[in-house]
């Protein structure tokens, strides 16, 4: 087996633990190797720095194990050549599983280029996706004080939201307002409504008549702040997402936030950033901050994905496999970037409903046969192909229509059609005809 790395070492990481093992292939074959452990302070880390670097160690595999490997990841790189690997593509042998056997192992594999390196993105785009994973958190988090804020409305006996499309709203939010400060007259409340909820008028005051305790104002109360402290957040980290776009879509000069150079930030010199938000824009059920989310875990350069079905696995929406010899058996979807996957399926929803829209009839094509589920996640893979290729060629959205299946194979449609009438006992002549468009 040919030879990739002379001096290279692993580590497997736990949260107080580091083992270490260096791996010296000498030119007569002999190998060499060491086995320490070092504790995982930053002390402690510089520490096993300065012994790799005596062992004059030029590459260092580390196994993904939840959020340890970070702090061992933030000290090695620049100083080593770090690959980070997947711990289920390396597994140990049954029955032989220690801290060192693992190391061991993981060196010797590295040693013959055997270890797939994960993809990992830039600083400057690293911070970005925590902050964009932040909000996905803190939106999530408003969504269930809402579902909270309704549960005591229902023990109250207040029935606003069988009313009001969104409690929450400019009417609703007056009037909950109006019930913690100790209103009581329904019809005093129910002349807060603004626009068309005041076509229903009757219905919100008997909605709005209820049985309020002291109780439940204070929990509304409560349940309020926490939702206007959310808001809050929500806003300042978004305000701070849109800055960092704006600093990585300098196209000259670097500052202390990133490394040197535009290579991390830019896909080729007519894309940036911003410009990538802008292009994905051009898509069905994208809009600004679901394309900040998905460049936040994909970058704007799709070099590192080989195709447009590399980055469909990568997100966990490629269908998996499994078949033995002649019988091919359904398997789930892979595993892949969880936020990723996520805010492609809400696009994928958003997009199923835009009527004409090619996403729509792929959605109904397989739906019906296939099943929703498995129906949005056709759909989510197929933005995220156009994605791909959206980036790559620096080129917007390209809509195929609604009626793409029916125009794609039109004879055969038409034929089955013309079978279908003849079998119901009618005999079927076809007289081509030449649409006339209207003016504009």
């Amino acid at each position: 087996m040919r030879l990739m790395y002379q001096r290279c070492a692993a580590l497997d990481v736990h949260k107080k633990t580091v083992t270490v093992c260096t791996r010296w292939t000498q030119a007569n074959g002999q190998v060499k190797s060491e086995v320490q452990t070092f504790g995982t302070t930053t002390p402690e880390l510089l520490e096993m720095m300065d012994w790799l670097s005596e062992w004059e160690v030029t590459t260092v595999a580390i196994e993904s194990t939840g959020e340890y490997w970070k702090p061992v990841f933030n000290l090695l790189e620049g100083n080593f050549e770090v690959i980070l690997v997947n711990s289920k593509h390396v597994k140990q042998v049954p029955g032989r599983k220690t801290d060192v056997k693992d190391a061991e192992w993981l060196a010797e594999l590295l040693s013959y280029g055997l270890l797939k390196a994960s993809y990992i993105p830039p600083k400057p785009q690293r911070d970005l996706r925590d902050l964009t994973r932040h909000r996905v958190k803190l939106v999530q988090e408003r969504a269930r004080i809402v579902n909270r804020v309704q549960k005591v409305l229902e023990h109250a006996n207040i029935k606003l939201a069988s009313v009001a499309s969104d409690v929450m709203g400019v009417s609703g939010r007056q009037m909950m307002a109006a019930l913690v400060e100790g209103e009581t007259d329904p019809a005093v409340m129910a002349e807060l409504a603004k626009g068309r909820l005041r076509n229903k008028m009757a219905l919100l005051e008997k909605a709005l008549t209820g049985v309020v305790r002291p109780h439940h104002r204070f929990m509304l109360a409560q349940h309020l702040s926490h939702i206007d402290f959310l808001d809050e957040q929500i806003e300042r980290v978004s305000n701070e997402i849109g800055q960092r776009v704006e600093g990585m879509s300098h196209r000259q000069g670097s500052d202390d936030s990133g490394p040197s150079g535009n290579e991390s930030y830019l896909a080729n010199d007519l894309l940036t950033w911003k410009e990538s938000i802008d292009l994905l824009d051009t898509a069905p059920g994208v809009d600004k901050r679901a394309a900040e989310i998905v460049l936040a875990e994909t970058g704007i350069n799709m070099t590192q994905f080989p195709s447009a079905n590399h980055l469909t696995a990568w997100a966990g929406l490629a269908p998996g496999n499994n078949q033995s010899g002649s019988k091919r058996r359904r398997a789930k979807t892979r595993e892949g970037n969880r936020n990723l996957r996520q805010i492609m399926v809400q696009i994928a929803w958003a997009a199923s409903r835009k009527k004409g829209s090619y996403a729509q009839a792929l959605y109904r094509r397989l739906a019906g046969r296939r099943g929703k589920k498995r129906a949005i996640i056709a759909v989510a893979r197929t933005l995220l192909e156009s994605f791909w290729y959206m980036l790559s060629r620096n080129e917007p959205y390209k809509e195929l229509s609604g009626d793409y299946f029916s125009n794609r194979r039109k004879e055969v449609r038409v034929n089955v059609l013309t079978k279908q009438l003849e079998k119901l006992g009618y005999a079927v002549q076809l007289e081509p005809v030449t649409l006339q468009l209207e003016p504009a």
